[in-house]
């Protein structure tokens, strides 16, 4: 039985030549609007034959960086320095971004939590089927920007799922390091896996990468280097832009996340009182942080403490916490 059809349109040529900027429209009929439709920015850019680029960002609203990068990267980018075709969906959850939010104030979705999506579900769930059915199959290679939004802030990342066989294996740590962020890190399936992006490619037989670029709620100098130098470092390398890339800052360290004890938990609601710094070196054991109870502040606060040794590349923002949330987690030296 075939796939059924989107509900979105574009109002581009994907597969056309030239710059091509505008919007997909998702049907959506409320009551201020009974026949009106969500803009979702989109941009092409193509000249002739060769590879076939998807670049989002926005897929969780609170993840600022990517979105400035890639608004950026739609203005600047010339189609004379372009080879085959570049896809550009900098706000992907479209009304997640416009609220400021890391799920969509439309339905709660999270789209990344939301693959293959549904073609008659919500807002959400018609943008994930819409990435996964028409603009996955267009492209050989997707490139997922994010950072740790609202809640968190990383060291500057990249990040991919870990790949099959040593040949892949080469394959997406040489991209990492291109990409030129602090860390690279690979990641094992499981959890949310088979409902994200990286696993949507994967059952489209592409290619993908991510990134976690800082975050906080906020853009900053740094991580706007990383992101745009790093995204026209890959096109580059992919052989998708033939101008020359600027040089990367950093030497990627490659590491891995494999598990459920790679991440510290609040134990209990309060005040997070952070007791480690990004990039710190720790131990089993460590104390992580303080959860003060402000409700009835006589007593003493509980510890959270890691459960494995590592280097901490994320950490919470928000001195608010409930039980469950995450407060850090951390990476250890690639095993191959």
């Amino acid at each position: 039985m075939p796939a059924a059809k989107s509900r979105l349109s574009p109002e581009i040529d994907l597969d056309g030549d030239g710059k091509q900027t505008g919007f997909l429209r998702l049907p959506y009929s409320v009551h201020r609007s009974a026949y009106g439709w969500i803009p979702i920015p989109i941009a092409a850019i193509g000249n002739g034959a060769g590879p076939r680029i998807l670049l989002m960002a926005g897929n969780h609203g609170d993840e600022y960086e990517g979105q400035v990068a890639l608004g950026r990267l739609i203005r600047d980018l010339d189609p004379a320095e372009v080879r085959g075709r570049i896809v550009i969906l900098p706000s992907a959850n479209f009304p997640a971004a416009m609220a400021g939010s890391r799920t969509s104030p439309l339905d709660q979705g999270n789209l990344n939590r939301s693959f293959p999506g549904d073609p008659t579900g919500g807002p959400t769930a018609q943008i994930a089927y819409y990435i996964e059915s028409e603009l996955l199959p267009r492209c050989d290679f997707v490139l997922d920007i994010h950072s740790g939004g609202s809640s968190l802030t990383y060291l500057p990342s990249t990040l991919g799922r870990r790949p099959d066989t040593p040949e892949a294996l080469d394959r997406a740590t040489d991209l990492m390091r291109i990409f030129g962020a602090p860390v690279g890190y690979l990641v094992d399936g499981g959890g949310w896996g088979d409902m994200t992006l990286t696993a949507a490619a994967h059952r489209a037989g592409i290619r993908h990468m991510s990134t976690e670029l800082a975050g906080g709620g906020q853009v900053t100098p740094a991580a706007l280097r990383v992101a745009e130098g790093g995204v026209r470092r890959v096109l580059h390398a992919l052989g998708a832009l033939t101008s020359e890339p600027p040089l990367a800052e950093f030497t990627t360290r490659l590491m891995q996340v494999s598990g459920p004890d790679y991440y510290c938990y609040a134990p209990e609601p309060g005040l997070f009182e952070p007791l480690v710094d990004l990039g710190a070196e720790i131990e089993a054991g460590t104390a992580a942080g303080a959860i003060h109870p402000h409700d009835t502040p006589w007593r003493e606060p509980a510890l959270a403490r890691f459960s494995r040794a590592g280097t901490v590349i994320c950490k919470r923002v928000p001195g608010r916490v409930e039980r469950g949330d995450c407060l850090y987690h951390l990476a250890t030296d690639l095993v191959h």
